[in-house]
Parts: C-alpha cells; structure tokens; sequence
C-alpha cells in the first residue's frame, strides 16, 4: 500500500460543508442543487469526499459505531502552497467561508510559513509555504 486514493470526513451538515469546500477551491462535477448522499471533490491523485457523520460511523460499525468527539485526533490535512501570499489568501478564505483560524499565519521553527485552521466540522488544516519546496508537473509537493 503506496497511496491514498479517497480521504473521507464525516460531516454534520453534507450542504454547507459542500459550500465551505467549494468555495476555498475543491473541484466537483456535483452540484449542491441536487440531492446529495456523498460528495467526490476532484484532486491531483487523491479524492477528497465529504459523508454525513452518522453514515460514515454506521458504515465503520453498525453494531458498535465509533464516538466521534471533539478532542484532538492526532491527524491534519495539509495544502502546500506556492508563495507566502497563497498561505495568507487561503486562511482568510477558510475564515470567510465559516472556518475557524487556530493558528495565524506565521514563520515556524523548520524555517516556513504556516497557518493552521479548522473547518466547519473540527478538522484541522495546515496551510504552508517553504522557500525550499518544489512541485512536479502534477503540483505534487517534491519532498
């Protein structure tokens, strides 16, 4: 096993987490008109899919369905963007769109620019930028 191909979150409300990721940027052929069950946003190499919470834990469990609780998992998602600016300009969007900033925009120890912010539904995002990172043709962070 050497990739991810879908990254699911739970979500309370499946329409306006829709909204909220459609609006920082995720690419979908779905519309938020139409009667939405899950939701597939378009990325280079990964599927990034919105499921209501409940669903998603019967679908885990239905005899004993996880407890989803509000403490910290362990696990955040990360957007390595292209410039200082784009670390800025995504974080004001998330806060535009509802989202919570839990770490301004700042230089961090391993010498970049980071920010953190937590989305509509708790999940915590990294937003960063490094002088020393460079992407592929796909825009895949080269590490």
């Amino acid at each position: 096993m050497n990739r991810l191909n879908i990254i699911t979150l739970g979500v309370k409300d499946i329409k306006k987490s829709f909204m909220f990721y459609q609006g920082l940027g995720f690419e979908t052929k779905q519309s938020h008109e139409e009667k939405i069950d899950i939701v597939f946003f378009n990325n280079q190499g990964t599927k990034l899919a919105l499921y209501p919470i409940d669903a998603l834990k019967m679908d885990i469990n239905e005899i004993n369905p996880p407890k989803k609780t509000n403490a910290f998992s362990g696990i955040t998602i990360a957007y390595n963007t292209k410039s200082k600016a784009e670390v800025d300009a995504v974080l004001s969007k998330a806060e535009t769109l509802g989202g919570k900033i839990v770490k301004p925009a700042c230089h961090v120890f391993w010498g970049g620019y980071s920010g953190y912010f937590e989305d509509l539904d708790g999940y915590l995002f990294e937003v960063a930028y490094a002088d020393s990172w460079a992407f592929d043709k796909n825009d895949m962070l080269i590490l």
